[in-house]
C-alpha cells in the first residue's frame, strides 16, 4: 500500500474524528481510507452524454435513485 501525504481543513478532520468516536471507523486512517475510496467510486470516468468531463451529474443520479415513499410502500407489497 502506497503511502500518501495531504492536507485537509480543520473541519473535515473534525468530522473525520466524530465518526470515529462514534464507532464508524476504527480510527482516523480507517476513516480517510474508506472515505476516499467512496469518493473514488463515485467518480464516474466513463464518457456521459452532455457532459463534457465525463463526470456525469452525480447529483441528479442520486435524487434519479431515491424512491418515493408512497410509491416504496407499493413496491414492497404495502410493508
Amino acid at each position: 500500500m502506497a503511502d500518501i501525504d495531504i492536507d485537509l481543513p480543520d473541519r473535515i478532520i473534525t468530522e473525520m474524528d466524530r465518526l470515529v468516536e462514534q464507532g464508524e471507523f476504527l480510527n482516523r486512517d480507517q476513516a480517510v481510507e474508506e472515505l476516499l475510496g467512496m469518493g473514488v467510486s463515485a467518480y464516474e470516468t466513463t464518457e456521459t452524454e452532455g457532459t463534457e468531463s465525463g463526470m456525469g451529474d452525480a447529483f441528479s443520479q442520486a435524487v434519479d435513485d431515491q424512491q418515493d415513499p408512497a410509491m416504496r410502500d407499493e413496491d414492497m407489497g404495502g410493508y
